[in-house]
């Protein structure tokens, strides 16, 4: 049994996986309290899944881009399970599984988050070798940046807020835009990446794991 945290953004999300069966899952919207809600929401789906401690044998985390506080508090929790159930821990970068969830396609793929301060953090994908691969480094940029950056037929995904999704929108015959439902994070797919790599022998050290942070301007995000 695995156990998935990804607390990248205001959106937060678990999942149990086991052997190839998702178990649970929860997505919920948390208004800056990760601290007081992931703990008792990781238990509360243990609970509802009647899955002990004991019978967990790994736990994810996701490693970001995203909130510095956030990221934080979901790395601390996946930390503390590891060290105390001597379990392995495996770090996947948000932008990873969330491209993961998207259907293959011809077209490059733009995977985006909220950054602070009407920014997004983005990184651009394309398919090959029947998944997708990043092309970039995960920078940060306004809504209008990315709409200028795009010059051709361009898939996007992930948390926009409705004037973002308008701005980048405004491209109308090459921007993409997945319905909320298809762009939404999946802690599931973070599982399920977490599992294959466990079960191919790549485990992180806990000691050594640290999130993604982009800086903008000399500032970290926020």
């Amino acid at each position: 049994m695995l156990l998935a945290i990804d607390t990248s953004t205001q959106t937060s999300g678990i999942a149990l996986y086991d052997e190839f069966v998702l178990i649970g899952e929860m997505i919920w919207r948390t208004a800056s309290h990760h601290t007081v809600e992931l703990a008792p929401a990781v238990q509360d789906l243990m609970n509802r899944c009647m899955v002990s401690p004991a019978e967990l044998k790994a736990v994810a985390v996701a490693l970001g881009p995203g909130s510095f506080t956030s990221l934080r508090i979901g790395l601390a929790l996946a930390k503390g399970l590891a060290l105390s159930l001597n379990i392995p821990l495996l770090g996947i970068p948000t932008f990873e599984f969330q491209a993961a969830q998207q259907p293959l396609a011809a077209e490059p793929l733009l995977t985006v988050l909220p950054a602070g301060r009407s920014r997004l953090a983005v990184q651009e994908f394309s398919s090959s070798s029947g998944c997708w691969q990043p092309q970039d480094e995960a920078r940060v940029m306004t809504a209008e940046e990315i709409s200028d950056r795009i010059s051709g037929p361009t898939r996007i995904c992930g948390e926009m807020s409705p004037s973002e999704r308008q701005v980048i929108g405004r491209k109308w015959k090459n921007a993409m835009i997945a319905p909320p439902a298809l762009a939404m994070r999946r802690p599931s797919m973070l599982a399920e990446l977490a599992w294959k790599r466990w079960n191919e022998g790549e485990v992180d050290d806990p000691a050594l794991l640290a999130p993604i942070y982009l800086h903008v301007a000399g500032m970290i995000q926020e």
